[in-house]
């Protein structure tokens, strides 16, 4: 019949002051202290780590970003045999379009030489900023020729702030539509 007893006090103790008085504790064999150095003992959880930033990201960010606004992807990925020069350079058309809005808005791109191609150019001073082609001379880099290719040096790198729960493998996310 104790039992029952105890079980009522304990139930009705917990029920409305939300702990059981010391002399229950103590009689049902119980001991509060040493549940409370258990609790303080254990290491408070770690914090998660930072999500490691890989090369890759940036790149993967891209490629998403390429394909959500300008279907970069679905252009390239898709096997253009079938169609007709003019529907391929419709579709070219507005996938260079929004292209180059996304690399332009991202990196601000600027011709390393401005200068028309074709003309005649002199080499910067920064050797890195210019390759030569055709008949170059073994004794040393030449001071001008024919400007083939203007070059590219980009002026900024933004990128959205990168989410770290966001899964960049994932470039574009399927499509169903529900009838």
């Amino acid at each position: 019949m104790n039992r029952i007893v105890l079980a009522f006090r304990a139930f009705f103790a917990l029920l409305f002051s939300g702990k059981l008085p010391d002399d229950l504790v103590a009689a049902l064999g119980l001991v509060a202290k040493a549940a409370a150095r258990t609790e303080a003992a254990k290491p408070a959880p770690a914090a998660p780590a930072a999500p490691q930033i890989q090369p890759a990201d940036g790149a993967l960010q891209l490629l998403g970003m390429l394909q959500r606004e300008a279907r970069v992807l679905d252009f390239f990925m898709e096997d253009i045999a079938p169609y007709t020069d003019e529907q391929v350079g419709g579709a070219a058309r507005d996938v260079h379009e929004k292209t180059r809005e996304v690399l332009k808005r991202a990196f601000a791109p600027v011709p390393l030489i401005d200068a028309v191609e074709g003309s005649t150019a002199t080499a910067p001073a920064d050797p890195a900023q210019v390759k030569f082609i055709g008949n170059v001379p073994a004794t040393g880099a030449p001071s001008s020729g024919v400007l083939r290719h203007r070059g590219w040096r980009a002026t900024s790198a933004s990128l959205p702030k990168w989410n770290a729960k966001q899964d960049l493998r994932i470039l574009a996310q399927a499509e169903i539509e529900v009838e």
